[in-house]
């Protein structure tokens, strides 16, 4: 009796060992050398000479002004982004919420940058950027020219840098986040729309009083998972801009990879790398307490 009732203990647990197996090899032991390493000197190349250092590693890192400067770029990028790529793709998912075929091409065309290459997507960026040179020109220097607004040097001013950057990752993404409001358009009851509409509420009214509180999970989704990737920058300024100029790109990714290997300063960049995980939970357990009250 005692033998059958221990069986069916058992058994999940088999099932799940494969997962926990993969999942403790690959994150959770990566995870607690890196937390390790954080507290020591590791050298790229000698792992095995580490000193235990305790958190030295993290104040001067809080103090270094580099770290600091992609910490302000990451946050800066994040703010730019994650509000209009998410109200650029709720309109146009409104849009593009049509049942004829012909519309399916148009959200197709949106959501094509996505499956595309980023390294693709920074060189072709890079060359649309380009500045006025001898008798060549980017086309976007080439559009706003036709125009009479001077052409600029997008990439090669500090100021400009980050923006052009946050644009084209905007461009890139938006097609993504459209796609997931488009099926929450599309699961919404066409009798409650109908209803709103027979009682004289305009298309603003429907999209305040019907379309946004029904989009709630979608809307903290998206922004939720927008906040998360913009803060995984790197690709886009490291091939663009190589985190120039004068570090107006640097981001808190590219810092800890120049750290790892061109510094080869295991220790201060897993410090790096932990700080940067903590943000990152942070703001998860924030979008999850925002989650609550605005269902509740």
């Amino acid at each position: 009796m005692k033998q059958r009732l221990t069986i069916p203990r058992i058994v999940p647990w088999l099932f799940l060992a494969p997962a926990l197996l993969l999942l403790g090899t690959f994150a959770l032991f990566p995870l607690l050398r890196g937390a390790w390493w954080s507290l020591t000197n590791a050298d790229l190349l000698r792992t095995d000479a580490a000193v235990w250092t305790g958190a030295a590693n993290y104040s001067e890192l809080l103090s270094d002004p580099r770290f600091r400067r992609a910490f302000f770029n990451t946050a800066c990028f994040a703010l730019m982004v994650v509000p209009v790529q998410a109200t650029l793709a709720f309109f146009l998912a409104l849009w593009v919420n049509r049942p004829e075929r012909y519309w399916r091409w148009l959200r197709t065309a949106f959501f094509l940058p996505i499956i595309v290459s980023m390294p693709v997507l920074a060189v072709l960026w890079t060359m649309l950027y380009q500045p006025l040179r001898g008798g060549q020109t980017g086309l976007i220097n080439a559009l706003i020219g036709s125009i009479g607004l001077p052409a600029q040097e997008w990439l090669q001013q500090p100021h400009l840098a980050l923006p052009a950057i946050a644009f084209m990752s905007v461009w890139q993404g938006v097609g993504f986040q459209m796609m997931i409001f488009l099926a929450g358009l599309q699961s919404l009851s066409r009798a409650q729309l109908e209803a709103a509409r027979i009682d004289g509420a305009g298309a603003f009214q429907r999209l305040r009083h019907v379309i946004l509180p029904a989009m709630r999970p979608s809307i903290i989704f998206v922004m939720t998972a927008t906040l998360i990737l913009s803060f995984r920058l790197f690709a886009q300024p490291y091939l663009m801009t190589r985190g120039g100029p004068e570090d107006a790109t640097l981001s808190i990714i590219q810092f800890i990879y120049e750290t790892t290997f061109l510094g080869r300063e295991l220790g201060r960049a897993s410090a790096g790398a932990m700080l940067f995980l903590l943000l990152v939970a942070g703001l998860a357990l924030l979008q999850r307490a925002f989650a609550r009250e605005v269902r509740s």
